[in-house]
């Protein structure tokens, strides 16, 4: 280890231990290159760590955050008995670019709203890649941890920088969006885009989106076995009418992460080929996914994991794309196995 890295071992170490092990912390990386060649200009990537770093380094899981998601949220699954224990492991969770944390169309001062640029979901793993080699001085990372949006960074990184992680849990994950995906995340855009066309309040879009979050994140038979119909409408209210809407998760941000998320695809510089892809990646894949969910099919997960021929944990509640929630022992169980495993 160089006299840089000790130090920087040190101080993580350090601020770990004064600031309780979740301090929001902030890395500023620069200009970005993106992928679409445009510049994200001065961009911060947000970031908490739990857990303490061990001497040479090899027990970093980093864990992107999910669609609208944040590091702070990420919280709640850290520790023991949740899906990564940080008394084994030195793990940082990663706010994803557009999330209103790190640079965003919402908090950018020289490309806010509709100046923001176009990105995408390498632009967010590039963006942490920076982040972790350039700021942070890691040349190596064990683990990837990371659902939904989270999974599909954490698939791109094992494609992008094959030689970079040794372990990956995509859980909730795709490869590339379905066909049945895209018309969900297209319905939603459009629905969002023809609100602000007609000049439709934040506050309208926002209740609309949360009908649609709600629609498509549990199963029909989660919705019927767990709300009686006497108390739907205090459902409505509670989750959709009167929800409060996030401070930090703006519409815009919310289109900025939708349309990465539309152009997702690992598979797009290999032919479009899942055997091209899979004989690419060099990382231990342990693939966790829920036969009911309605968000991100299960489907193309299920051929790249044949083709990896990988672990796959595949749920079979009717808790939708939340099926982790609803098992969350279980899921966490199997994943610290799998980090643990040599």
């Amino acid at each position: 280890m160089n006299q840089f890295h000790k130090i920087l071992t040190f101080t993580l170490i350090l601020t770990s231990i004064l600031f309780g092990q979740s301090v929001q912390q902030y890395a500023n990386i620069g200009d970005l290159k993106l992928e679409s060649g445009e510049t994200l200009q001065n961009c911060t990537v947000g970031y908490k760590t739990f857990g303490e770093l061990n001497a040479d380094s090899s027990n970093i899981v980093i864990y992107p955050t999910w669609f609208a998601g944040t590091a702070e949220q990420i919280t709640g699954l850290i520790g023991q008995n949740k899906l990564v224990d940080d008394s084994k492991f030195y793990i940082i969770a990663i706010d994803a670019l557009a999330n209103g944390v790190s640079t965003s169309p919402s908090n950018s001062e020289l490309q806010s709203g509709k100046d923001f640029p176009k990105i995408s979901i390498t632009d967010m793993v590039n963006s942490q890649y920076k982040m972790l080699t350039e700021n942070l001085g890691f040349k190596h990372i064990y683990a990837i941890v990371g659902g939904s949006m989270g999974s599909m960074q954490a698939l791109q990184w094992i494609v992008s920088y094959p030689d970079f992680i040794d372990k990956a849990v995509p859980y909730v994950a795709t490869p590339r969006r379905s066909s049945y995906d895209m018309l969900i995340m297209q319905f939603r855009k459009r629905m969002i885009e023809s609100y602000k066309e007609l000049g439709a309040s934040d506050d309208l879009i926002n209740i609309m989106i949360s009908y649609t979050t709600q629609l498509f994140a549990r199963s029909p038979e989660y919705i019927v076995e767990n709300i009686k119909h006497e108390d739907f409408d205090i459902f409505i209210d509670e989750k959709i009418e009167n929800r409060e809407p996030s401070k930090t998760f703006t519409i815009e941000n919310h289109l900025a992460q939708l349309n990465a998320m539309e152009s997702y695809n690992i598979y797009k510089n290999f032919n479009n080929s899942v055997s091209e892809t899979a004989k690419h990646i060099k990382t231990e894949v342990f693939l966790i996914l829920n036969k009911t969910d309605h968000l991100v099919n299960p489907t193309p997960a299920l051929e790249l994991a044949n083709e990896l021929n990988c672990k796959v944990l595949l749920l079979d509640n009717n808790c939708g794309h939340l099926g982790i929630g609803c098992e969350l022992g279980k899921c966490g169980l199997e994943i610290n196995k799998f980090l643990d495993e040599n």
